[in-house]
């Protein structure tokens, strides 16, 4: 794993970065985010999100929240869609098969929290890993990191 980036930032810094990353962002790009209940995963996603509704001028969504009970929530852009997963609640490799996980990476956005069962038990080629660390209450570290399978 190839860290590319770490630091310390507030939620006006975190809301930045998301909309850097996304304005450089590629189809079959898969973010696995991890850290803390609060650690910043959901907010991310959110700026993340409408980011790239923004760059493809369509009208962002009214409420991007974690996908904890339903477990994913897609987002429909023109030529693609964001899928954002909340694995939480999944205890098996098995649950992650079910839902259709490994179908739609390569022809979507995948973003996914909590993603410890992909890590562990699914070989992925490349992906980003976001590692949020809660400093205090108004700041997080965070860390962008690559797999080494390219």
């Amino acid at each position: 794993m190839n860290t590319i980036l770490e630091f310390d930032c507030d939620l006006i810094q975190l809301d930045r970065f998301a909309k850097e990353l996304a304005n450089e962002n590629n189809i079959g790009n898969i973010y696995l985010l991890q850290g803390d209940l609060g650690a910043g995963k959901t907010t991310f996603a959110r700026s993340f999100i409408n980011a790239l509704h923004d760059k493809h001028n369509v009208l962002r969504p009214n409420n991007i929240k974690s996908p904890s009970f339903p477990i994913l929530i897609n987002y429909s852009l023109k030529n693609y869609e964001i899928n954002h997963y909340d694995l939480y609640r999944l205890k098996n490799y098995d649950e992650l098969l079910e839902i259709g996980l490994f179908e739609n990476l390569e022809r979507n956005i995948s973003i996914v929290e909590w993603p410890n069962l992909i890590i562990n038990n699914y070989s992925l080629k490349s992906y980003y890993l976001l590692e949020f660390t809660i400093l205090n209450i108004n700041k997080r570290n965070i860390k962008l990191k690559h797999s080494d399978k390219i």
